[in-house]
């Protein structure tokens, strides 16, 4: 849940309004299937999901839909990447106790 703040970064410096971002940020820790995105961000955030919810489901043919979507083999490789090592922290951080900071939920990245 505390991931977006860097997502909240990046568009603020793309220009992006706070409730823009707010609604954005609340849409996608509930259900990102309900975000207002391109196609591209759709299918790496569903690949992302995919990888998360049920890893044993994964295939080849979730990385062709990423290049059908334009991704190269780098970009794929750091989706990837990236998915398992949040995956990875959060369950050290679950399996320890650790707790979100104080004033941080989902809604608020």
């Amino acid at each position: 849940m505390h991931h977006g703040e860097g997502l909240r970064r990046l568009l603020d410096a793309k220009g992006h309004e706070t409730p823009d971002i707010d609604a954005l940020l609340a849409t996608l820790a509930r259900d990102h299937g309900d975000a207002n995105l391109d196609d591209a961000d759709r299918a790496m955030l569903d690949y992302a999901a995919k990888l998360t919810l049920d890893p044993a489901a994964m295939s080849a043919a979730d990385v062709e839909a990423l290049r059908r979507h334009g991704f190269d083999d780098r970009a794929i490789h750091d989706i990837c990447a990236i998915t398992a090592y949040y995956a990875f922290v959060n369950r050290i951080a679950d399996g320890l106790g650790v707790e979100l900071e104080p004033g941080r939920d989902a809604g608020t990245g």
